[in-house]
């Protein structure tokens, strides 16, 4: 059991959590992404670099992951992938991905996408906040727990 990052777009704040997280449970965690990564010295932590282009590092990652695996993300399809696996997938906003409501969240992913496509739609999603960080800490720790029991 590990816990995968895609780690280009992951916000600062979310990876402190999983550090501190790693560390506190000795669980290992893997940060990809497509440019060099500062992480802390532990023994439970580490990054992978790939090599730049769309959706190497979900590719990377999803190759990968094995049941009963952790997959941080804000990829919709990186998440359905994890999920076929055998895994879970969670946003760093604190939505869990499971076989009960990936297919409803590609569903929607892929309504926003034709919207914004077509000019309906315009901006992304709004700012990462504090609000955001403790709902990712709580899904984070009820992960862990169930994980280690």
């Amino acid at each position: 059991m590990q816990i995968w990052v895609d780690a280009d777009a992951c916000p600062q704040e979310t990876k402190e959590l999983l550090y501190r997280a790693a560390k506190r449970t000795e669980t290992r965690l893997t940060l990809v992404a497509n440019q060099p990564l500062r992480i802390p010295r532990s023994e439970f932590i580490d990054s992978v670099q790939v090599s730049s282009g769309a959706n190497v590092a979900d590719q990377y990652i999803a190759e990968r992951v094995e049941p009963g695996d952790l997959v941080i993300t804000a990829d919709i399809p990186l998440a359905a992938d994890v999920v076929a696996a055998g895994g879970q997938a969670l946003n760093p906003r604190g939505e869990l991905y499971t076989e009960a409501n990936i297919g409803a969240r590609l569903a929607a992913r892929d309504l926003l996408d034709e919207l914004r496509g077509g000019g309906q739609i315009t901006g992304g999603p709004s700012n990462y906040n504090a609000k955001d960080k403790q709902v990712f800490a709580n899904q984070l720790d009820r992960w862990l727990t169930k994980a280690k029991a």
